[in-house]
């Protein structure tokens, strides 16, 4: 039997959970920092779909031309998020936020679904085996073992963009791409920063604040990305310790 979801919009946006782990009474930067995000996303078709409860339940995705993502294609909708978080797990939630995505993708007349995977899953993107029991297959690769992974219901297909395959800079410092979707990257980024001005780590962080931007970056990107010698790394969010391994 489906459960009770509701769908984030201008008129609830500011009294709604947002469905992370994050647990307080009080403003939260990070989580008003994704209020302050999806304000502006709505608008544009991203859809916020989440259990009607405190739970982390929920799915998030947009027209893909509008996806903050250097992923290129016309009439798909790209999945960000599909989360369900510990104990919520065994409950159906997943299938259930799964199939009401690609229904609504068929009801729009769009060309299908797709989302941002890897060789070996990564701890900060869906569980792309999940995706592939409804169907979804790689369409596109990296040379770094990133995967792009779409239903298709016509035969097209999306693509990384060319920029995105690039994965090299020719800064040497540490370089971290982000956004403000994610609740954990505000918070992320006030330790990584104070983390590498007390250690004396050369670093840069470079907002992508506009769609241009995240469309034309030199790697994949979900919400968040790390470059270290002018190589590209990771999508994970990255703690002082993680960087410290990543340093050595």
């Amino acid at each position: 039997m489906d459960h009770n979801y509701i769908h984030l919009s201008p008129d609830n946006l500011a009294s709604e959970h947002l469905c992370c782990i994050i647990r307080t009474k009080k403003s939260h930067p990070g989580v008003e920092a994704k209020r302050e995000w999806l304000a502006d996303r709505l608008p544009e078709g991203h859809v916020f779909r989440k259990l009607d409860e405190k739970a982390a339940v929920f799915i998030e995705y947009a027209p893909l031309e509008t996806a903050w993502v250097p992923v290129l294609g016309e009439n798909y909708l790209y999945i960000y998020c599909l989360w369900v978080n510990g104990a919520q797990k065994g409950h159906g939630y997943g299938r259930e936020l799964m199939e009401y995505c690609l229904a609504d993708a068929k009801a729009q007349g769009k060309s299908g679904v797709c989302m941002l995977g890897a060789k070996k899953q990564k701890a900060w993107l869906s569980d792309q085996a999940f995706a592939k029991k409804y169907g979804f297959k790689v369409v596109d690769e990296t040379s770094g073992g990133y995967e792009l992974l779409a239903l298709s219901f016509d035969g097209t297909v999306p693509q990384f963009a060319p920029n995105a395959k690039k994965e090299e800079i020719p800064e040497k410092t540490l370089m971290v791409y982000y956004d403000r979707q994610c609740p954990y990257i505000v918070q992320t980024l006030e330790k990584l920063k104070s983390h590498c001005e007390t250690a004396d780590i050369p670093a840069d962080f470079i907002e992508v604040d506009t769609l241009e931007k995240a469309k034309n970056l030199p790697c994949v990107f979900n919400n968040w990305a790390v470059f270290h010698n002018g190589k590209f790394v990771t999508v994970n969010l990255m703690d002082p310790a993680s960087l410290g391994r990543l340093l050595k």
